[in-house]
Order: C-alpha cells, then sequence, then structure tokens
C-alpha cells in the first residue's frame, strides 16, 4: 500500500506542476498528515539518492516536484524563455527587509531605507516575489507585505526560518557600527 500512496503522491506533485499542501495529499489518500509526510519523505530520498533530473523541494507546508538545480541550464535552453527577475539593489534590499519583518508596511520600509519605495514594491508584487499580507489595525489602514513561496523557491529556501541570523551590532562612542564580536564595520 505504501508504494501505491508513493505512486500516487508522485503523479499529484508531477500533474500539478505547482505546490501542493501536504493536507490536500492527506485528504486524496486519505491518511494522517504525518503519514504523507512521512511518504513524500522517503521519495524525496529516493530522488536525491538517484541519477534522476527531478527532485521534491519543500516549500513551507507544501512540496513541489522540479527539476534539480545541476540541469538548469539544460532545461532553460528548452523551456520557456520568460525573462528571470532582473533585481536590483534596492529590490534585494527591500525583500530582505520584507524577509526579516514580515508584514511590514510600505511605510515602515521607507523608513528603513530612508527613500521612497512605490516602484520597487510594485515589482516586486509583480514578480510575485511579495504579497499583501493584509491591512494594518492603523490609520489609512495601510497594508502589510509577505514573501512568497516563489521568493523562497527562487532562493533555494524551504521558510523563512532557514534566512541566516542577522549579525547583532551596536554603536560605540563614536557612533561607529561595531558587530557583537568586536569587528567594527568601517565604511572604506
Amino acid at each position: 500500500m505504501e508504494e501505491k500512496s508513493k505512486a500516487i503522491i508522485e503523479s499529484i506533485l508531477f500533474s500539478t506542476g505547482r505546490e501542493v499542501s501536504i493536507k490536500e495529499m492527506a485528504i486524496v489518500l486519505e491518511k494522517s498528515p504525518e503519514e504523507v509526510i512521512k511518504i513524500v519523505n522517503e521519495l524525496k530520498e529516493e530522488y536525491n539518492n538517484s541519477d534522476k533530473g527531478i527532485e521534491i523541494i519543500k516549500v513551507n507546508d507544501t512540496y513541489q516536484m522540479c527539476t534539480k538545480k545541476d540541469f538548469y541550464e539544460y532545461v532553460a535552453q528548452i523551456s520557456d524563455k520568460k525573462a528571470k527577475p532582473n533585481l536590483s539593489n534596492a529590490s534585494l534590499e527591500i525583500i530582505s527587509i520584507i524577509a526579516y519583518n514580515p508584514n511590514i508596511t510600505r511605510a515602515e520600509i521607507e523608513t528603513i531605507r530612508g527613500v521612497n519605495c512605490d516602484g520597487t514594491i510594485y515589482k516586486l508584487l509583480e514578480y510575485n516575489l511579495i504579497e499583501e499580507s493584509g491591512k494594518l489595525d492603523a490609520p489609512g489602514r495601510p497594508t502589510t507585505y509577505v514573501t512568497s513561496n516563489k521568493f523562497l523557491k527562487m532562493f533555494g529556501l524551504s521558510s523563512l526560518d532557514e534566512l541566516p541570523e542577522l549579525p547583532k551590532y551596536k554603536l560605540d562612542q563614536n557612533q561607529q557600527i561595531i558587530i557583537d564580536d568586536g569587528d567594527e564595520i568601517s565604511n572604506s
């Protein structure tokens, strides 16, 4: 029965071409989420230990079948030639701010960066790297933003928990930034 369940999961992931939640697979298989996770992990391991060109990746609480990174250059020559997002330094700064501060508003981002970021936020929304997560319960009801699953996939992350920890810093008596381990950041 477990081999049949693996085959069903494999078929679902292959045919949908999108992230599929554990809940969706559990309903179809009539199994508990824990059982589905166990089966998916076994299937992932089988793909990882073979010379196949595909793998199963985890994105938050979903799974998706995709091409192994090693074969991207070959697939890219044949597949749709859609332009990959060309991220400017401003885009990278803003997406980093959003990744480390989920549910942040445009005004809060602008306070951190010190410049207007409307155009860049619209571009990141267009690329589907960020998405609106709701409205803040404050005057004007500003929109809040989070990173998307496409962001996680683009940067090879399963969840935001895999982001590197930000260094701890403080200012010395000369208002210079000092990292906790004693290394001083210079402007040169």
